[in-house]
């Protein structure tokens, strides 16, 4: 009888950023495979869309809305999970701020907390609110959406780019130092991947054409195909795998 390493079912999910491209794709994969997903972002209304098409295909979601750049709302959204499900066995980290795009000298204070707030801080609570019931119950997985501009700054990106670097850094040491307590923390570096979020680098047909050259596949992702190294992150079929930052960029940075 074959064994299916991915099977989610039981499991309690919270994917953040869930309300469109990525984050969307990973809670209705995470879904299919059995999970329940809380649906999370900013906007209720964008939540409440994911969920339904995930319950209306026999899946099951619930929408909740959480700016994880407030710390209140990184309380309440753990609380409701702690007094509806008792357990939270999978934290996907994917809202992410993205606010300006242009030359690293120009990057004024608000575009710099707003990136700041959002990329590390509330990565780095979510996760320690998420640790701490994990630790609870004796295990659970963590994965942060990263970029592979944490590895090559991105054009015009800068202050992105240094927020990315230092979610790579936070997914080795929460790893390193909440293994022994049967969690694992590993990330996604996306690429070059056809989103609204992405949306600058779309709109610059200099830009896009470069990158399109770099990429040895010679085109841009599509959400989905990020979705499928997350299942394999938060599975069984990872159970051995922690503090790996796995690139998904067509070859990009070869």
């Amino acid at each position: 009888m074959a064994t299916n390493l991915f099977d989610l079912t039981g499991k309690i999910a919270l994917v953040t950023g869930a309300s469109r491209g990525i984050g969307e794709e990973i809670a209705k994969l995470l879904a299919e495979q059995g999970a329940h997903v809380i649906v999370s972002s900013r906007k209720i209304d964008d939540c409440e869309r994911v969920a339904e098409e995930i319950n209306a295909k026999g899946g099951a979601a619930e929408a909740f809305a959480c700016h994880v750049g407030k710390m209140d709302d990184i309380s309440i959204i753990f609380e409701h999970i702690r007094n509806k499900h008792g357990r939270l066995d999978i934290l996907v980290n994917n809202a992410a701020a993205n606010p300006y795009f242009g030359h690293v000298l120009d990057t004024d204070l608000a575009a710099y907390n707003k990136t700041v707030e959002v990329n590390i801080r509330g990565y780095f609570f979510m996760s320690i609110e998420a640790g701490k019931m994990m630790k609870q119950q004796g295990g659970g997985v963590i994965v942060n959406t990263a970029s592979i501009n944490g590895l090559q700054p991105g054009d015009k990106q800068g202050i992105y780019s240094i927020t990315k670097a230092a979610v790579i850094n936070m997914t080795k040491t929460f790893a390193k130092e909440c293994g022994p307590f049967g969690i694992r923390v590993n990330a996604l570096l996306p690429g070059f991947t056809k989103t609204k979020f992405a949306g600058a680098l779309f709109n610059d047909p200099e830009l896009y054409e470069k990158l399109m050259s770099d990429i040895p596949l010679r085109r841009h992702a599509e959400p989905r195909e990020m979705a499928g190294t997350v299942l394999y992150l938060v599975s069984d079929a990872s159970s051995y795998t922690n503090g790996e930052c796995i690139v998904v960029d067509g070859g990009l940075t070869l």
